[in-house]
């Protein structure tokens, strides 16, 4: 995968970017995000990122959010496709952090 810069942000600044209608991506494996997710987030396991991307990008071409567990995968992620040129953003401790910080998750496929 190529390299590209990115930032992180934290699960204070994701929870002001949902409200305002970012656009996340859940990188974990199906069966993890099936466990429960940040409502919003749709899932793109990082095992299907490259026959996917196309998907990663923003519907409205504003920045991609991308999540994981606890931020190794999905900064994997945002760095391949920050080297594509998205505009892309880490979230800072993942879906653990999301969960430690007392915010609710969306169990299933769906994703709200």
């Amino acid at each position: 995968m190529s390299e590209g810069t990115f930032i992180e942000i934290d699960v204070d600044d994701l929870e002001e970017r949902l409200t305002a209608g970012a656009f996340l991506v859940d990188v974990r494996e199906t069966d993890e995000y099936l466990s429960g997710h940040v409502p919003g987030a749709i899932s793109i396991p990082l095992s299907e990122l490259v026959s996917r991307v196309d998907e990663c990008r923003h519907p409205d071409g504003g920045t991609t959010i991308m999540i994981c567990k606890v931020g190794g995968r999905s900064a994997n992620a945002c760095g391949h496709l920050a080297g594509l040129g998205f505009d892309v953003v880490n979230v800072s401790g993942g879906t653990m952090a999301w969960l430690m910080s007392g915010r609710d998750v969306v169990e299933g496929s769906q994703p709200r």
